[in-house]
């Protein structure tokens, strides 16, 4: 909703829209006693909890009379504690289930705008390409251009990537930020709160771009220069520290990916400019790196494999389609058309996903590191005594409100 408040009941007749009427509102004090019932926001409850407490027996490994915690305050897709891996992967399907139209419609319209280079250059490349259709009539020029038209769509394509990803990535940031409240943000709504943060996040992701990128370039000029001043003899030994090497950077691109990890969350909800998310970053995973990492992979992992079996199919016919129809416009038109919706389709999920893991495992280390959970916590009982989630819930994400500023 664009006036920024969650998903709740209509107004009743009578009341005015800028105050709230009461739905059901609980006692005076808005503390319950543990093991009492309680009912979430906008109808949703909290995890389940038994309507009276179990009375204490012998026996218990804490002793006689042990009582078992209050179980945490769920009012939106997470329970108000510590996540466990399982709660982050949940809470990140429960993000598209609470607001899917915002959700998986900026996604599909970011993947469509980024799978488009790739799909003409594809369509290009078929087009052309004599090596398929006449291999061995195929000229080195043939070769060399339909392979440049390919490679020059996919940098066109990942030069748009980082463009629509980054503007994705902080309007998803902005509904999740209140999903947690379980309230939800329509796509205009998400996109006028967010749209003041994206110089920041642009500066943001252009430095770890640079912190990436950079020690790779530097070694492709390394090995080309070596290739074109060795020995034939010595393009073997190459190849083999080349391969060597692969590794090695795959796992310097996810040390950095995951120390960087909450940048653009700290940009976003937090209201921080581009180096200081990045230091506010390196500090929340300082104490806790490797379990960072292996969420961050692993949910790299997840997307690579929803990505490549919601997409080969698509990817399998546009190939097809490519080599058995032979270098006419309409099999380029046709290939195309394939790819396109097959990227679109995975994309889509994966995109928000792996977001919204990151989003959830930035708000897991500071409720572990700057007891930010107790925060979310209080917020939560007073705006379940109100009976809505207003905007000014994203105000809680500053730092000021957690021992972590």
């Amino acid at each position: 909703m664009s006036d920024g408040h969650g998903s709740l009941p209509e107004t009743p007749p009578g009341w005015s829209a800028e105050q709230p009427p009461p739905y059901s509102a609980p006692p005076a004090s808005p503390w319950t006693a543990p093991g009492s019932p309680q009912q979430g926001l906008a109808g949703q409850p909290y995890e389940q909890a038994p309507a009276t407490p179990r009375p204490p027996y012998p026996g218990h490994p804490y002793g006689h009379g042990y009582m078992p915690p209050p179980p945490a305050l769920r009012p939106g897709i997470i329970p108000l504690r510590p996540l466990r891996l399982g709660e982050m992967l949940d809470g990140a399907i429960k993000l598209f289930r609470s607001n899917p139209k915002a959700v998986l419609g900026l996604s599909a319209v970011a993947a469509l705008v980024v799978s488009i280079p790739v799909a003409v250059a594809q369509g290009f490349f078929f087009n052309s390409a004599t090596i398929y259709t006449d291999p061995v009539n195929a000229t080195p020029d043939d070769v060399y251009g339909a392979m440049a038209g390919l490679f020059g769509g996919s940098l066109v394509s990942l030069a748009v990537q980082f463009v629509v990803v980054t503007i994705l990535t902080g309007v998803l940031t902005r509904i999740l930020g209140r999903a947690v409240f379980g309230g939800t943000m329509s796509a205009a709504e998400a996109w006028r709160l967010s749209r003041g943060r994206m110089p920041a996040l642009f500066g943001v992701l252009g430095l770890m771009a640079v912190i990436m990128v950079a020690p790779l370039i530097v070694f492709v000029v390394l090995v080309v220069a070596v290739v074109v001043s060795a020995p034939a003899e010595m393009i073997g030994l190459v190849d083999l520290v080349v391969l060597l090497m692969l590794p090695f950077g795959f796992l310097y691109y996810m040390f950095f990916k995951s120390r960087f990890a909450f940048a653009p969350a700290a940009v976003v909800l937090e209201g921080r400019g581009p180096l200081d998310a990045m230091r506010r970053s390196w500090r929340l995973v300082t104490g806790d790196f490797w379990r960072v990492f292996g969420i961050v992979l692993l949910t790299w992992v997840l997307c690579l494999l929803v990505s490549n079996i919601i997409g080969f199919p698509f990817s399998l016919f546009g190939t097809a389609a490519g080599v058995l129809g032979g270098t006419t416009a309409v099999t380029a038109v046709v290939s195309a058309l394939f790819l396109v919706v097959g990227y679109t389709l995975s994309a889509m999920l994966t995109y928000p996903f792996e977001a919204a893991v990151a989003g959830l495992l930035y708000a897991d280390r500071r409720m572990r590191g700057e007891a930010f959970d107790l925060v979310l916590q209080t917020a939560a009982v007073e705006q379940q005594r109100q009976g809505w989630v207003h905007e000014s819930a994203d105000d809680l994400w500053h730092p000021s409100n957690s021992a972590g500023s």
